[in-house]
């Protein structure tokens, strides 16, 4: 028999893999664009590109912030109720909403699930102890990417074989969500946050790390670790106490946000973060789009959750690869980064001019695995000197500018009083986009690997004292991802 504490890892675990696994099992998802376009809803692509598309870009940006706040502040699992929720109002208008109008609203409610997926990620840390974390982050995070996998293969199998139509693929996903709501519903309710309901004891909520990463941070950090959040619980305060200790949580925010920062090393990898995930969900809201352009659905047979399923698998490898990968990232990790976007950029190139949409689906395949490497590294490097409140803050504020960039692009790019370019050619502004980042990672990284080349013969003597030069035979960190 389990024991008490046993239990209290296992089972919430075990729920919110459940809600992720349902939450992600959306067949009709890769064929979203054939069935908006399609005579279900009978919309054009220029209504879908300029007045349906952008909808959900603008609205995350705005909940984003609010939600991330509130997330805490209630105790995580209110909000992934209200993520169950949107699910489901999603999938009833896609279902037997009609018109641009009911679309846009799609795209505001999906843009509340993505906003609310914080409080999927954060949950976790506040109902299992410090050595469970990585555990059991990587079941979550490893059940969406299966989940997702399973839907693109099942969504592939019943059109091409079963000849399903794109409706029915929706009832599924409606199906499937509202089953993730049901679990939400029987989660337990946690007793604490990582900041606004913090307890002050010896289980402080900080992420694992090896002896010799505790070193490293001991070195790299100040002393002030511990946060004035942590110390807080406001279910103990009384409603006039409140508001001070809201002002003391964000005024500690922002203290904690500028000295991350200060590192430049942090800096540059959340900078490359921000980047490229700005353009990677670019791409992602409008690569339908393009397959379209390049094979109309109505005129011929369509692979999409085929490409879906292998793209999804083969960044999971290449995630998973990672871990095992001995590199001296302090040193090329830049010029990783660099290597990579200009590959990215080389993909997006490759489907703007190809006419084949075998070709098209390859540029695809090769630009999301890519970038779920890159994105992996990054994640890793930035946490790993972090605790998980830190950590949560760096996140959140790196999605944050990336869904201002989006949104800088989106408006620049699509909207109509903005260039209001056609598909094929947007995709050509963001194979630039790519281009750029590379050139920026590739400048630095000569500039990081000279500096460090020049500092050699002074090993000997006194290590180098530039923050933003790695010691040349500085051994990496473990390198087995830390999954958040």
């Amino acid at each position: 028999m389990d024991s008490p504490a046993s239990y209290s890892w296992i089972y919430p675990t075990v729920i919110l893999c459940l809600f992720g696994f349902f939450s992600m099992m959306r067949p009709s998802e890769p064929f979203l664009i054939p069935y908006l376009s399609g005579p279900d809803k009978n919309l054009t692509n220029q209504e879908i590109t300029n007045e349906i598309l952008p909808v959900w870009t603008y609205s995350y940006l705005v909940l984003l912030l609010p939600v991330f706040v509130l997330t805490d502040f209630v105790r995580y699992k209110p909000v992934i109720i209200l993520q169950g929720i949107s699910y489901m109002v999603t999938w009833l208008l896609l279902l037997f909403g009609q018109g641009v109008m009911a679309m846009q609203a799609v795209e505001f409610f999906y843009g509340m699930v993505t906003a609310t997926e914080v409080a999927y990620y954060a949950y976790i840390y506040s109902v299992v102890s410090p050595e469970h974390y990585q555990k059991v982050s990587s079941y979550c995070r490893s059940i969406t990417l299966v989940a997702y996998t399973v839907g693109s293969v099942l969504a592939q199998l019943l059109v091409s074989l079963a000849n399903v139509s794109y409706f029915y693929l929706n009832v599924i996903s409606m199906v499937c969500v509202s089953m993730a709501f049901l679990f939400s519903l029987i989660l337990p309710m946690p007793k604490k946050s990582m900041f606004f309901h913090a307890k002050a004891s010896k289980d402080m909520q900080k992420s694992p790390r090896t002896n010799a990463e505790l070193n490293e941070l001991h070195k790299t950090e100040p002393s002030e670790m511990l946060t004035i959040s942590r110390n807080l619980d406001v279910s103990q305060l009384s409603s006039s106490k409140l508001e001070n200790v809201a002002v003391r949580v964000f005024v500690q925010w922002f203290r904690d946000l500028r000295e991350c920062y200060s590192s430049k090393r942090l800096f540059y990898w959340s900078l490359w973060w921000a980047l490229s995930t700005a353009g990677f969900n670019q791409v992602l809201n409008f690569v339908q789009l393009l397959w379209d352009y390049k094979a109309p659905s109505q005129n011929s047979s369509i692979f999409n959750g085929a490409v879906e399923a292998i793209a999804t698998f083969k960044a999971a490898l290449a995630a998973f690869a990672i871990g095992y990968v001995k590199v001296n990232w302090n040193l090329l990790g830049e010029l990783a980064l660099g290597v990579f976007s200009f590959a990215n950029a080389g993909a997006l190139f490759l489907m703007h001019y190809t006419s084949n949409i075998w070709v098209c689906y390859t540029g695809y395949l090769i630009f999301k695995s890519g970038y779920m490497l890159l994105i992996t590294i990054a994640v890793f490097q930035i946490a790993v000197n972090l605790s998980v409140e830190r950590y949560a803050l760096v996140f959140g504020i790196n999605t944050f500018v990336a869904l201002v960039i989006q949104t800088i692009v989106t408006v620049v790019v699509v909207d109509p009083n903005g260039l209001n370019l056609p598909i094929s050619i947007q995709f050509l502004v963001y194979g630039s986009y790519f281009a750029a980042i590379a050139g920026i990672f590739l400048i630095r990284s000569i500039y990081v690997i000279y500096s460090a080349k020049s500092r050699k013969p002074l090993q000997s003597s006194a290590p180098s004292q530039n923050p933003d030069v790695p010691h040349p035979e500085e051994s990496s960190p473990e390198t087995k991802v830390a999954t958040f």
